[in-house]
Protein backbone atom coordinates (compact mmCIF):
# COMPACT_ATOMS: atom_id res chain seq x y z
CA UNK A 1 0.00 0.00 0.00
CA UNK A 2 1.79 3.29 -0.68
CA UNK A 3 0.78 6.27 0.65
CA UNK A 4 -2.82 7.08 -0.20
CA UNK A 5 -2.09 11.26 0.16
CA UNK A 6 1.04 13.30 -1.08
CA UNK A 7 2.97 15.33 0.88
CA UNK A 8 2.54 18.68 -0.61
CA UNK A 9 5.57 21.10 -1.31
CA UNK A 10 5.85 22.73 2.29
CA UNK A 11 3.34 21.47 4.02
CA UNK A 12 4.48 20.61 7.52
CA UNK A 13 5.00 16.61 7.91
CA UNK A 14 2.10 15.11 9.77
CA UNK A 15 4.59 13.77 12.41
CA UNK A 16 8.56 15.14 13.18
CA UNK A 17 10.68 13.17 16.08
CA UNK A 18 13.99 14.75 16.44
CA UNK A 19 16.38 14.02 18.74
CA UNK A 20 14.10 12.15 21.61
CA UNK A 21 15.66 11.26 24.79
CA UNK A 22 13.88 9.14 27.56
CA UNK A 23 16.34 7.28 31.05
CA UNK A 24 14.91 5.87 33.80
CA UNK A 25 17.27 6.31 36.46
CA UNK A 26 20.96 4.94 34.95
CA UNK A 27 18.66 2.99 31.96
CA UNK A 28 18.96 4.68 28.73
CA UNK A 29 15.22 3.58 27.05
CA UNK A 30 16.37 5.47 23.99
CA UNK A 31 18.27 8.65 22.98
CA UNK A 32 18.92 10.45 19.82
CA UNK A 33 15.50 8.77 18.18
CA UNK A 34 14.47 10.87 14.92
CA UNK A 35 11.88 10.12 12.59
CA UNK A 36 8.73 11.73 10.29
CA UNK A 37 5.56 10.62 8.40
CA UNK A 38 3.88 12.25 6.06
CA UNK A 39 -0.14 12.70 6.02
CA UNK A 40 -1.46 9.71 4.82
CA UNK A 41 1.28 7.35 5.29
CA UNK A 42 1.85 4.14 6.97
CA UNK A 43 5.28 4.29 8.05
CA UNK A 44 7.16 1.32 9.69
CA UNK A 45 9.17 1.23 13.27
CA UNK A 46 11.40 -1.47 13.32
CA UNK A 47 13.71 -2.84 16.11
CA UNK A 48 14.69 -5.88 18.30
CA UNK A 49 12.56 -6.31 21.47
CA UNK A 50 13.83 -3.78 23.97
CA UNK A 51 15.12 -1.30 21.34
CA UNK A 52 13.30 1.27 22.47
CA UNK A 53 9.84 1.06 20.30
CA UNK A 54 7.28 1.02 23.19
CA UNK A 55 9.01 3.81 24.29
CA UNK A 56 8.36 5.82 21.75
CA UNK A 57 5.03 4.67 21.54
CA UNK A 58 4.22 5.57 25.28
CA UNK A 59 5.90 9.45 24.50
CA UNK A 60 3.82 9.50 21.44
CA UNK A 61 0.40 8.31 23.51
CA UNK A 62 1.17 10.82 26.64
CA UNK A 63 2.56 8.23 28.77
CA UNK A 64 5.89 9.15 29.44
CA UNK A 65 7.34 12.63 29.32
CA UNK A 66 10.76 12.76 26.51
CA UNK A 67 14.08 13.90 28.52
CA UNK A 68 14.67 15.82 25.66
CA UNK A 69 14.00 16.29 22.07
CA UNK A 70 11.61 18.00 19.96
CA UNK A 71 8.05 16.78 18.31
CA UNK A 72 5.75 18.45 15.96
CA UNK A 73 2.47 17.34 15.10
CA UNK A 74 1.53 19.67 11.62
CA UNK A 75 4.13 21.64 12.50
CA UNK A 76 2.91 22.58 15.85
CA UNK A 77 4.76 21.77 19.67
CA UNK A 78 3.75 18.35 20.17
CA UNK A 79 3.72 17.45 23.94
CA UNK A 80 1.02 15.85 25.90
CA UNK A 81 0.82 15.49 29.16
CA UNK A 82 -1.52 12.69 29.75
CA UNK A 83 -3.24 10.25 27.29
CA UNK A 84 -6.31 12.53 27.05
CA UNK A 85 -4.24 14.92 25.82
CA UNK A 86 -3.00 12.88 23.15
CA UNK A 87 -6.24 12.10 21.90
CA UNK A 88 -7.77 15.51 22.31
CA UNK A 89 -4.08 16.22 19.51
CA UNK A 90 -5.45 13.83 17.23
CA UNK A 91 -2.93 11.10 18.32
CA UNK A 92 -4.76 7.44 18.59
CA UNK A 93 -3.02 4.43 20.25
CA UNK A 94 -3.90 0.36 19.58
CA UNK A 95 -1.23 -1.00 22.16
CA UNK A 96 -0.01 -4.53 21.81
CA UNK A 97 -0.35 -5.17 25.53
CA UNK A 98 -4.22 -4.56 25.42
CA UNK A 99 -5.42 -1.35 27.01
CA UNK A 100 -9.01 -2.33 27.44
CA UNK A 101 -10.44 -3.18 30.69
CA UNK A 102 -11.68 -6.53 30.98
CA UNK A 103 -14.23 -6.11 33.70
CA UNK A 104 -15.92 -3.76 31.60
CA UNK A 105 -18.35 -4.20 28.52
CA UNK A 106 -17.61 -3.33 25.01
CA UNK A 107 -19.54 -0.51 25.02
CA UNK A 108 -18.00 0.99 28.10
CA UNK A 109 -14.05 0.43 27.10
CA UNK A 110 -15.74 2.01 23.49
CA UNK A 111 -17.30 4.99 25.16
CA UNK A 112 -14.84 5.76 27.93
CA UNK A 113 -14.20 8.89 28.48
CA UNK A 114 -17.59 10.39 26.91
CA UNK A 115 -20.54 8.26 27.67
CA UNK A 116 -23.86 8.60 26.03
CA UNK A 117 -26.12 10.93 28.41
CA UNK A 118 -29.68 10.97 28.49
CA UNK A 119 -31.81 14.34 29.13
CA UNK A 120 -31.35 14.49 32.38
CA UNK A 121 -27.53 14.16 32.05
CA UNK A 122 -27.25 10.49 33.28
CA UNK A 123 -25.61 7.87 31.32
CA UNK A 124 -28.21 6.21 28.93
CA UNK A 125 -26.84 2.63 28.82
CA UNK A 126 -29.35 1.82 25.98
CA UNK A 127 -28.46 5.00 23.74
CA UNK A 128 -24.23 3.71 24.71
CA UNK A 129 -25.22 0.74 23.58
CA UNK A 130 -27.08 1.71 20.33
CA UNK A 131 -24.07 3.78 19.64
CA UNK A 132 -21.33 1.15 20.25
CA UNK A 133 -23.25 -1.40 17.98
CA UNK A 134 -23.08 0.85 15.28
CA UNK A 135 -19.53 1.77 15.71
CA UNK A 136 -18.79 -2.09 16.28
CA UNK A 137 -21.18 -2.83 12.74
CA UNK A 138 -19.21 0.45 10.95
CA UNK A 139 -15.99 -1.27 11.33
CA UNK A 140 -17.49 -5.29 10.33
CA UNK A 141 -17.51 -6.33 13.84
CA UNK A 142 -21.00 -6.88 14.57
CA UNK A 143 -20.35 -10.01 15.46
CA UNK A 144 -19.60 -8.57 19.05
CA UNK A 145 -22.45 -8.05 21.06
CA UNK A 146 -21.80 -4.62 22.69
CA UNK A 147 -22.98 -5.80 25.79
CA UNK A 148 -20.69 -8.77 26.70
CA UNK A 149 -17.53 -7.89 28.95
CA UNK A 150 -14.17 -7.68 27.72
CA UNK A 151 -12.83 -10.77 29.12
CA UNK A 152 -15.34 -13.08 27.79
CA UNK A 153 -13.69 -12.27 24.50
CA UNK A 154 -10.99 -14.07 22.57
CA UNK A 155 -7.65 -12.68 22.35
CA UNK A 156 -8.28 -12.02 18.58
CA UNK A 157 -11.70 -10.19 19.33
CA UNK A 158 -10.05 -7.90 22.17
CA UNK A 159 -7.25 -7.08 19.37
CA UNK A 160 -10.13 -6.11 17.05
CA UNK A 161 -11.86 -3.98 19.79
CA UNK A 162 -8.42 -2.27 20.41
CA UNK A 163 -7.95 -1.32 16.65
CA UNK A 164 -11.37 -0.39 16.62
CA UNK A 165 -12.01 1.84 19.17
CA UNK A 166 -8.37 3.75 18.40
CA UNK A 167 -9.53 4.16 14.47
CA UNK A 168 -13.24 5.27 15.86
CA UNK A 169 -11.73 8.42 16.77
CA UNK A 170 -10.64 9.42 13.84
CA UNK A 171 -6.99 10.88 14.55
CA UNK A 172 -4.24 12.52 12.62
CA UNK A 173 -1.86 9.87 13.76
CA UNK A 174 -2.64 6.41 14.11
CA UNK A 175 0.19 4.38 16.37
CA UNK A 176 -0.19 0.59 16.01
CA UNK A 177 2.11 -1.73 17.99
CA UNK A 178 1.96 -5.31 16.75
CA UNK A 179 -1.80 -4.79 15.41
CA UNK A 180 -1.85 -8.25 13.86
CA UNK A 181 0.02 -10.36 17.04
CA UNK A 182 -2.90 -12.31 17.15
CA UNK A 183 -5.02 -12.19 13.91
CA UNK A 184 -4.66 -15.24 11.98
CA UNK A 185 -6.22 -12.81 9.02
CA UNK A 186 -4.97 -9.30 9.02
CA UNK A 187 -7.51 -8.33 5.90
CA UNK A 188 -9.95 -6.75 8.36
CA UNK A 189 -7.06 -4.22 9.02
CA UNK A 190 -5.57 -3.73 5.99
CA UNK A 191 -8.47 -2.75 5.02
CA UNK A 192 -9.27 -0.20 6.94
CA UNK A 193 -5.60 1.18 6.96
CA UNK A 194 -6.22 1.48 3.11
CA UNK A 195 -9.60 3.74 3.94
CA UNK A 196 -7.96 6.06 6.60
CA UNK A 197 -4.88 6.52 4.73
CA UNK A 198 -6.93 7.82 2.11
CA UNK A 199 -8.51 10.19 3.98
CA UNK A 200 -4.77 11.78 5.27
CA UNK A 201 -4.71 9.78 8.68
CA UNK A 202 -0.67 8.55 9.47
CA UNK A 203 0.32 5.48 10.23
CA UNK A 204 3.29 4.61 12.41
CA UNK A 205 3.37 0.73 12.24
CA UNK A 206 5.22 -1.86 14.20
CA UNK A 207 5.47 -5.36 13.52
CA UNK A 208 8.12 -7.91 13.20
CA UNK A 209 6.08 -9.67 10.52
CA UNK A 210 8.45 -7.94 7.23
CA UNK A 211 6.11 -9.20 4.93
CA UNK A 212 3.30 -7.20 6.59
CA UNK A 213 5.49 -3.99 6.80
CA UNK A 214 6.19 -4.58 2.77
CA UNK A 215 3.19 -4.58 1.91
CA UNK A 216 1.58 -1.11 3.95
CA UNK A 217 4.92 0.83 4.03
CA UNK A 218 7.12 2.99 1.76
CA UNK A 219 9.81 3.70 4.37
CA UNK A 220 10.90 2.63 7.61
CA UNK A 221 12.71 3.78 10.41
CA UNK A 222 15.21 1.18 11.88
CA UNK A 223 16.04 1.60 15.90
CA UNK A 224 18.93 -0.56 18.01
CA UNK A 225 19.94 0.16 21.22
CA UNK A 226 17.52 3.35 21.84
CA UNK A 227 18.74 5.10 18.85
CA UNK A 228 17.46 5.43 15.13
CA UNK A 229 20.22 4.07 12.96
CA UNK A 230 18.47 5.23 9.68
CA UNK A 231 15.01 5.84 7.67
CA UNK A 232 14.99 3.77 4.78
CA UNK A 233 13.29 2.75 1.38
CA UNK A 234 11.90 -0.44 2.11
CA UNK A 235 11.73 -1.00 -1.56
CA UNK A 236 15.65 -0.89 -1.95
CA UNK A 237 17.14 -3.22 1.41
CA UNK A 238 15.82 -6.93 1.40
CA UNK A 239 14.94 -8.67 4.68
CA UNK A 240 18.78 -9.75 5.96
CA UNK A 241 19.32 -5.92 5.40
CA UNK A 242 16.50 -4.87 7.43
CA UNK A 243 18.11 -7.45 10.02
CA UNK A 244 21.36 -6.44 10.06
CA UNK A 245 20.60 -3.01 10.59
CA UNK A 246 18.62 -3.84 13.58
CA UNK A 247 20.79 -6.20 15.73
CA UNK A 248 24.28 -5.15 13.63
CA UNK A 249 25.01 -8.78 12.72
CA UNK A 250 23.67 -11.13 10.10
CA UNK A 251 20.35 -12.40 10.83
CA UNK A 252 20.01 -16.22 12.46
CA UNK A 253 18.86 -18.84 10.81
CA UNK A 254 15.24 -19.43 11.63
CA UNK A 255 14.12 -21.41 9.71
CA UNK A 256 16.20 -24.46 9.42
CA UNK A 257 14.94 -27.40 7.39
CA UNK A 258 12.08 -29.96 8.67
CA UNK A 259 12.96 -33.31 9.48
CA UNK A 260 12.25 -35.75 7.42
CA UNK A 261 8.44 -37.34 8.25
CA UNK A 262 9.65 -39.85 10.84
CA UNK A 263 8.44 -43.40 11.38
CA UNK A 264 4.95 -43.75 13.92
CA UNK A 265 6.23 -43.06 16.95
CA UNK A 266 4.96 -44.00 20.64
CA UNK A 267 2.51 -41.28 21.59
CA UNK A 268 3.23 -38.66 24.30
CA UNK A 269 -0.41 -37.12 24.76
CA UNK A 270 -3.43 -37.37 22.95
CA UNK A 271 -7.02 -36.61 22.56
CA UNK A 272 -10.03 -38.71 21.30
CA UNK A 273 -13.52 -36.97 20.84
CA UNK A 274 -12.86 -34.29 22.99
CA UNK A 275 -15.27 -31.93 23.01
CA UNK A 276 -15.99 -28.63 25.26
CA UNK A 277 -16.12 -25.08 24.72
CA UNK A 278 -16.06 -24.68 20.67
CA UNK A 279 -14.45 -27.62 20.28
CA UNK A 280 -17.38 -30.28 18.83
CA UNK A 281 -15.43 -33.09 18.47
CA UNK A 282 -11.08 -33.27 18.37
CA UNK A 283 -8.84 -36.51 17.76
CA UNK A 284 -5.41 -35.69 17.58
CA UNK A 285 -1.91 -37.41 18.77
CA UNK A 286 1.61 -35.96 19.63
CA UNK A 287 4.82 -38.42 19.57
CA UNK A 288 7.42 -38.62 21.75
CA UNK A 289 10.37 -36.27 19.98
CA UNK A 290 7.55 -34.80 17.80
CA UNK A 291 6.59 -31.15 16.98
CA UNK A 292 2.87 -31.11 15.66
CA UNK A 293 1.73 -27.62 15.02
CA UNK A 294 -2.16 -26.45 14.82
CA UNK A 295 -3.69 -24.24 12.24
CA UNK A 296 -6.89 -22.43 11.68
CA UNK A 297 -8.54 -19.06 11.31
CA UNK A 298 -9.38 -17.93 14.89
CA UNK A 299 -12.00 -18.95 16.83
CA UNK A 300 -12.37 -22.80 14.71
CA UNK A 301 -11.61 -24.16 18.80
CA UNK A 302 -7.99 -24.12 18.57
CA UNK A 303 -8.05 -21.82 21.88
CA UNK A 304 -10.43 -24.19 24.24
CA UNK A 305 -8.26 -27.12 22.94
CA UNK A 306 -5.21 -25.64 24.60
CA UNK A 307 -7.16 -24.33 27.58
CA UNK A 308 -8.46 -28.08 28.23
CA UNK A 309 -4.83 -29.59 27.83
CA UNK A 310 -3.70 -27.26 30.32
CA UNK A 311 -7.12 -27.53 32.96
CA UNK A 312 -8.27 -24.28 32.53
CA UNK A 313 -11.57 -25.28 30.31
CA UNK A 314 -13.86 -28.83 31.61
CA UNK A 315 -13.61 -30.65 28.78
CA UNK A 316 -17.70 -31.68 28.18
CA UNK A 317 -16.43 -35.51 26.67
CA UNK A 318 -14.04 -37.56 25.19
CA UNK A 319 -10.31 -38.12 26.64
CA UNK A 320 -7.43 -37.27 26.93
CA UNK A 321 -4.02 -39.17 27.17
CA UNK A 322 -0.95 -38.27 28.41
CA UNK A 323 1.59 -40.79 29.17
CA UNK A 324 -0.14 -43.77 28.24
CA UNK A 325 -2.79 -43.22 30.93
CA UNK A 326 -6.39 -41.29 30.75
CA UNK A 327 -6.53 -38.25 32.89
CA UNK A 328 -8.65 -35.69 33.87
CA UNK A 329 -7.30 -32.23 33.69
CA UNK A 330 -9.79 -30.46 36.04
CA UNK A 331 -7.12 -27.78 37.08
CA UNK A 332 -3.85 -26.20 36.16
CA UNK A 333 -2.17 -28.46 38.75
CA UNK A 334 -3.41 -31.65 37.26
CA UNK A 335 -2.19 -30.55 33.87
CA UNK A 336 1.02 -29.43 35.64
CA UNK A 337 1.68 -32.66 37.48
CA UNK A 338 1.03 -34.77 34.91
CA UNK A 339 3.62 -33.38 32.89
CA UNK A 340 2.20 -30.43 30.83
CA UNK A 341 4.23 -27.04 30.49
CA UNK A 342 1.81 -24.44 29.21
CA UNK A 343 2.35 -20.98 27.48
CA UNK A 344 -0.88 -19.28 27.26
CA UNK A 345 -1.63 -16.48 24.83
CA UNK A 346 -1.80 -13.74 27.34
CA UNK A 347 1.60 -13.89 28.75
CA UNK A 348 0.64 -10.39 30.78
CA UNK A 349 -2.59 -11.44 32.38
CA UNK A 350 -2.19 -15.35 32.44
CA UNK A 351 1.66 -15.81 31.78
CA UNK A 352 3.42 -13.58 34.07
CA UNK A 353 3.33 -11.92 37.54
CA UNK A 354 4.12 -8.75 36.34
CA UNK A 355 4.81 -7.14 39.93
CA UNK A 356 7.46 -9.92 40.60
CA UNK A 357 10.93 -9.95 39.96
CA UNK A 358 11.61 -11.89 37.15
CA UNK A 359 13.86 -14.11 38.99
CA UNK A 360 10.69 -14.80 41.36
CA UNK A 361 8.59 -15.87 38.38
CA UNK A 362 10.95 -18.29 37.01
CA UNK A 363 11.52 -20.22 40.18
CA UNK A 364 7.60 -20.14 41.34
CA UNK A 365 6.63 -23.78 40.46
CA UNK A 366 10.42 -25.50 41.65
CA UNK A 367 10.70 -23.19 45.23
CA UNK A 368 10.22 -26.38 47.12
CA UNK A 369 13.10 -28.04 45.47
CA UNK A 370 15.30 -25.44 46.18
CA UNK A 371 15.16 -25.73 50.08
CA UNK A 372 14.32 -27.78 53.20
CA UNK A 373 11.41 -27.34 55.08
CA UNK A 374 9.83 -24.58 53.82
CA UNK A 375 12.83 -22.36 53.26
CA UNK A 376 14.57 -21.44 50.05
CA UNK A 377 18.03 -21.89 49.92
CA UNK A 378 18.81 -18.24 48.05
CA UNK A 379 22.23 -19.77 47.01
CA UNK A 380 20.35 -22.79 44.85
CA UNK A 381 17.67 -20.51 43.49
CA UNK A 382 20.38 -17.79 42.30
CA UNK A 383 22.16 -20.52 40.72
CA UNK A 384 19.26 -22.15 38.98
CA UNK A 385 17.52 -19.25 37.70
CA UNK A 386 21.47 -18.05 36.07
CA UNK A 387 21.41 -21.56 34.58
CA UNK A 388 17.65 -21.30 33.10
CA UNK A 389 18.22 -17.50 31.78
CA UNK A 390 21.56 -18.83 29.74
CA UNK A 391 19.52 -21.78 28.60
CA UNK A 392 16.70 -19.40 27.30
CA UNK A 393 19.26 -16.18 26.37
CA UNK A 394 18.18 -14.04 28.95
CA UNK A 395 20.61 -11.60 29.99
CA UNK A 396 21.00 -11.82 33.71
CA UNK A 397 20.91 -7.96 33.93
CA UNK A 398 17.00 -8.59 33.94
CA UNK A 399 16.65 -11.16 36.49
CA UNK A 400 16.35 -8.58 39.48
CA UNK A 401 14.00 -5.93 37.60
CA UNK A 402 10.27 -6.50 37.78
CA UNK A 403 9.05 -8.30 35.09
CA UNK A 404 6.66 -5.99 33.85
CA UNK A 405 9.58 -3.56 32.86
CA UNK A 406 10.90 -6.03 30.41
CA UNK A 407 10.02 -5.75 26.77
CA UNK A 408 7.60 -8.36 25.41
CA UNK A 409 9.83 -10.90 23.78
CA UNK A 410 11.86 -10.71 27.51
CA UNK A 411 9.63 -12.16 29.04
CA UNK A 412 8.35 -14.80 26.92
CA UNK A 413 11.81 -15.97 27.86
CA UNK A 414 11.38 -15.54 31.23
CA UNK A 415 8.09 -17.73 30.48
CA UNK A 416 9.54 -20.27 28.62
CA UNK A 417 12.03 -20.79 30.99
CA UNK A 418 9.69 -20.98 33.71
CA UNK A 419 7.95 -23.89 32.08
CA UNK A 420 11.46 -25.64 30.98
CA UNK A 421 12.51 -25.28 35.07
CA UNK A 422 9.49 -26.69 36.32
CA UNK A 423 10.64 -30.44 34.73
CA UNK A 424 7.69 -30.73 31.99
CA UNK A 425 7.27 -33.68 29.57
CA UNK A 426 5.58 -32.06 27.13
CA UNK A 427 4.94 -28.65 25.72
CA UNK A 428 1.54 -26.88 24.47
CA UNK A 429 2.16 -23.54 23.48
CA UNK A 430 -0.40 -20.89 22.00
CA UNK A 431 1.46 -18.75 19.52
CA UNK A 432 4.63 -18.81 21.56
CA UNK A 433 5.97 -16.48 19.20
CA UNK A 434 3.48 -13.59 19.14
CA UNK A 435 4.74 -10.08 19.25
CA UNK A 436 8.31 -10.94 19.38
CA UNK A 437 11.27 -10.31 17.09
CA UNK A 438 13.48 -12.28 15.10
CA UNK A 439 16.40 -12.79 17.32
CA UNK A 440 13.92 -14.17 20.39
CA UNK A 441 11.42 -16.49 17.32
CA UNK A 442 15.21 -17.91 16.66
CA UNK A 443 16.08 -18.86 20.68
CA UNK A 444 12.32 -20.07 20.85
CA UNK A 445 12.48 -22.67 18.28
CA UNK A 446 16.10 -23.66 19.21
CA UNK A 447 14.26 -24.10 22.71
CA UNK A 448 11.71 -26.17 20.99
CA UNK A 449 13.58 -28.47 18.92
CA UNK A 450 16.43 -28.99 21.64
CA UNK A 451 13.50 -29.93 24.15
CA UNK A 452 11.83 -32.52 21.45
CA UNK A 453 15.21 -33.61 20.46
CA UNK A 454 15.81 -35.17 24.40
CA UNK A 455 12.58 -36.95 23.92
CA UNK A 456 10.14 -33.94 24.77
CA UNK A 457 6.88 -33.58 22.95
CA UNK A 458 5.08 -30.41 21.67
CA UNK A 459 2.09 -29.27 20.24
CA UNK A 460 2.43 -25.57 19.27
CA UNK A 461 -0.21 -23.26 17.50
CA UNK A 462 0.53 -20.21 15.89
CA UNK A 463 -1.12 -17.34 13.56
CA UNK A 464 1.68 -17.83 11.30
CA UNK A 465 1.58 -20.58 8.79
CA UNK A 466 5.33 -19.90 7.22
CA UNK A 467 6.28 -20.24 11.45
CA UNK A 468 4.41 -23.84 11.73
CA UNK A 469 5.60 -24.79 7.87
CA UNK A 470 9.36 -24.38 9.07
CA UNK A 471 9.02 -25.48 12.66
CA UNK A 472 7.18 -28.41 12.70
CA UNK A 473 7.32 -32.27 11.85
CA UNK A 474 3.31 -32.13 10.84
CA UNK A 475 0.47 -29.62 11.13
CA UNK A 476 -3.25 -30.41 12.25
CA UNK A 477 -5.75 -27.78 10.79
CA UNK A 478 -8.98 -27.34 12.84
CA UNK A 479 -12.46 -26.00 11.68
CA UNK A 480 -15.56 -25.26 13.23
CA UNK A 481 -14.38 -27.30 16.60
CA UNK A 482 -13.21 -30.06 14.62
CA UNK A 483 -9.86 -31.24 12.94
CA UNK A 484 -10.36 -31.08 9.42
CA UNK A 485 -7.35 -32.67 8.24
CA UNK A 486 -3.68 -32.75 8.76
CA UNK A 487 -0.38 -31.79 6.10
CA UNK A 488 3.13 -33.26 6.61
CA UNK A 489 6.26 -33.52 4.19
CA UNK A 490 5.75 -32.42 0.57
CA UNK A 491 2.25 -31.69 1.73
CA UNK A 492 2.74 -29.21 4.36
CA UNK A 493 2.90 -26.22 2.61
CA UNK A 494 0.59 -22.80 2.99
CA UNK A 495 -1.68 -23.84 -0.29
CA UNK A 496 -2.26 -27.00 1.93
CA UNK A 497 -2.70 -25.35 4.84
CA UNK A 498 -4.92 -22.01 3.71
CA UNK A 499 -7.64 -25.10 1.45
CA UNK A 500 -7.93 -26.74 5.41
CA UNK A 501 -8.52 -23.89 7.34
CA UNK A 502 -11.04 -22.45 4.69
CA UNK A 503 -12.92 -25.75 5.49
CA UNK A 504 -12.21 -27.35 2.03
CA UNK A 505 -11.92 -31.14 3.52
CA UNK A 506 -13.62 -31.32 6.82
CA UNK A 507 -15.54 -34.60 7.34
CA UNK A 508 -18.98 -34.73 7.57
Amino acid sequence: MADAVAQAAGTPKRLDLQGIAKAYGATIAVRRVSLDIEAGEIHALLGENGAGKSTIVKVLSGIVTPDSGALTLDGHAYAPADPMAARAAGVSTAFQELSLLPNLSVTENLMLPRQVKGRIGLVSVKASEERAAAMLAEYGLSHIHPGLHVRSLSLAEKQRVEIMRAVARHPKLLVLDEPTAALSDPTWLFDILERITAAGTAVLYISHRLSEVRRLCRRGTVLRNGESIETVSLAGIDDAGIFKMMVGSAARDTQAARSAPAQRRDEAFGVTNLSGGTVATMTLSVGKGEIVGVAGLEGQGQRDLFRMLAGLTPARGGEIRIDGKTVLLSNPADAANAGIGFVPEERKTEGVFLGLRTDSNMTLPVLGRLGRFGVVNRAREQAAVDQEAARVDLSTRYLKLKIGALSGGNQQKALIGRVLMSGARHLVLFDPTRGVDVGTKAVIYDLIREFVAQGGAALVYSTELAELIHLVDRCVVVYGGRVAGEASGDQLSEPRLVALAAGHGVPA
